[in-house]
């Protein structure tokens, strides 16, 4: 359902219909004597008296024409617990017939850091939705008007959040497309046109990949009738000339498993299998309309895993960008063959301060952390930490797990320099993980995110309504706004 936010310079009468109001953990409001009668003020204490005040929100009809939506903040609110509100009242609008709101911003005290800010992007959040091909489009729109002074989130900051959202809901239509229609040329396309937020893009086709001698990448595309592309997207943000924050992307526009065929049960699932680079995309978009004071740098490879004559075979040896050997025993852990040659590509052409790649790579990873933690894998402490705890701020989760050198024995070959799955059993995220390592060659700091878990819902979650998730989008701008800017 779209939603509309009005800032209002004007007050409100108390003749005003369904009122919004801020309150502390005991649902006390202030500042509303020109909003509420005093039989108003008095019938809601009384109604509150016989409410269970452990809920967060509490809608009441004053009657049978004004509603009133009171919302209990605490002190040490944490940003998330901000925007999960919003979310929430998105929830208990959406679900009735009103579709227009007045949220009292002078009703708290609190001066948290970008509260209205934070509780309007919660709800923008939750009210997403892909309904590109339903032939039947509802026309209703809710509308939140604003209104008064304090607690109102700049002028700068409400862009830095309707940024945000763009790069998040970009994202999560990117992932929400069927695979007949973006498939790796139509997104390589649709990359190319973010030219006009300010991005420098470039596409490396099939034949300019050829001659770079990726292919690892191209193995896995070459069973499709589509093409195969590497694009890299530049954000020069910063005053100087300081090496680039790099993020890298799985892009695996559908995974049929190739010869290693998946079962036909959720094959139809496998559109989501380029969320990784969805989720880099987001980022840079968001970076870009934000106008971000840092150097990044983008990279996704646009693969199409599918079966047919010129598919690849289990058994194959392929060289990857970096020189190394190959050897495919299962043409259904593709997505690590993609991101081999991204990984050496992006250390050897931009010499970032960091790389961080994002992939649904593993079904493993959903064994062990289900749909709460993305998996982190890294080479570096700092960096590591610096992901969780953006993770825990923004309410996108991640829980960090072993790299060895002991497992790189599992993905040792007899035929090549290294095999692309472990076959004596176990540990399947990690040695994937480890597998991605062997392609960073200078030591680079490195961070591989498994988002298998996490990049779609079919339940929905806290600040998504069901579907594609956008998760990484705000994990990594949050990162990059306390870190590195």
């Amino acid at each position: 359902m779209p939603v509309k936010i009005n800032y209002l310079k004007k007050t409100i009468s108390k003749k005003s219909l369904n009122i919004i109001l801020f309150s502390n953990e005991e649902f006390k409001i202030g500042n509303v004597k020109k909003i509420l009668s005093n039989s108003e003020q008095s019938y809601i204490k009384d109604l509150l008296k016989t409410s269970d005040l452990k809920k967060k929100i509490m809608i009441f009809d004053l009657n049978s024409k004004k509603k009133i939506i009171l919302i209990s903040l605490k002190k040490d609110q944490k940003i998330s617990d901000i925007e999960n509100l919003g979310a929430e009242l998105f929830g208990r609008v959406n679900s009735g017939k009103n579709t227009e709101y007045f949220l009292i911003s002078d009703s708290i005290d609190y001066k948290l850091n970008n509260l209205l800010g934070h509780f309007l992007h919660g709800l923008k959040l939750k009210s997403y939705e892909f309904k590109k091909y339903k032939t039947k489009k509802s026309s209703k729109l809710i509308s939140i008007n604003i209104v008064g002074i304090k607690n109102v989130t700049s002028f700068q900051n409400r862009l830095k959040f309707k940024a945000l959202e763009e790069g998040t809901f970009y994202a999560r239509d990117l992932v929400s497309e069927p695979g007949n229609i973006l498939h790796p040329d139509e997104y390589a396309k649709r990359l190319i046109s973010l030219k006009k937020d300010g991005l420098k893009v470039n596409v490396y086709d099939k034949t300019k990949l050829k001659k770079l001698g990726m292919e690892a990448l191209l193995g896995v595309g070459q069973g499709s009738v589509r093409g195969s592309y590497l694009v890299t997207m530049e954000w020069n943000g910063a005053k100087n000339n300081s090496k680039p924050l790099a993020f890298v992307g799985k892009g695996v526009c559908f995974d049929t498993g190739g010869y290693s065929l998946k079962p036909a049960r959720f094959m139809e699932d496998m559109t989501y299998d380029m969320a990784g680079s969805a989720a880099v995309v987001g980022l840079m978009k968001n970076l870009a309309l934000r106008k971000a004071k840092v150097n990044a740098v983008g990279v996704v490879g646009l693969v199409e895993n599918m079966v047919s004559g010129n598919a690849q075979r289990p058994g194959d040896i392929v060289k990857s960008y970096s020189g190394k050997t190959i050897e495919v025993l299962n043409t259904d852990a593709e997505g690590r063959l993609v991101l081999a040659d991204a990984l050496t590509f992006t250390e050897r052409k931009f010499k970032p301060k960091f790389i961080i790649d994002l992939a649904t790579l593993t079904g493993a990873i959903i064994v062990c952390l289900g749909s709460e933690y993305a998996g982190l894998f890294s080479n570096d402490d700092k960096l590591s930490n610096q992901i969780f705890k953006a993770g825990e701020k923004v309410d996108e989760k991640v829980w960090r797990m072993p790299l060895h050198k002991n497992y790189d024995k599992l993905m040792n070959s007899k035929n090549a320099d290294m095999q692309n799955i472990n076959y004596v059993g176990g540990a399947g995220s990690t040695t994937a993980a480890q597998f991605l390592q062997r392609f960073i060659l200078n030591k680079t700091p490195w961070a591989h995110l498994d988002i298998a878990g996490m990049a779609f819902s079919k339940y929905g979650g806290a600040l998504n309504s069901g579907g594609a998730t956008g998760f990484g989008v705000r994990l990594l701008n949050q990162l990059i706004e306390e870190n590195y800017e």
